[in-house]
């Protein structure tokens, strides 16, 4: 496994999946114990409800401001929160009047098209 840098300058394609902007920081192809995400939500989104069978996933707030849904327990969110989100949490975001902006990373990795579950509608671009 090789040492990765990735600087703001370097960034990746944006995918857009359903609300969702992810730019992936590690290449399924560099992947190693886990995957690393910048996340964007517009304002006055939400998200689908979703969750990981297997995968731990770790949210840092950059920017912006919203709400997490936790199983079913809300959490407002402000640069320099912090998630850690145990296997099988429901978990969805919403947004006001800012978008807002984190730093996700799953472990073991997940992608959009692995370990990605929804209690509703899967999103455009996810499965």
């Amino acid at each position: 496994m090789k040492i990765l840098y990735c600087s703001e300058s370097s960034a990746k394609p944006v995918e857009n999946l359903g609300p969702y902007q992810i730019e992936s920081l590690i290449e399924p192809n560099e992947e190693g114990q886990y995957t690393a995400y910048r996340v964007r939500i517009e304002p006055g989104q939400t998200t689908s409800e979703s969750y990981h069978k297997i995968a731990e996933e770790c949210y840092y707030v950059t920017a912006g401001k919203g709400i997490a849904l936790l199983n079913g327990e809300e959490y407002a969110l402000a640069p320099g929160d912090f998630l850690r989100l145990p296997p099988g949490t429901r978990h969805q975001f919403s947004t006001a009047e800012s978008p807002l902006e984190m730093l996700d990373i799953h472990s073991p990795g997940s992608r959009p098209d692995r370990d990605v579950y929804f209690t509703g509608e899967t999103p455009k671009g996810f499965g």
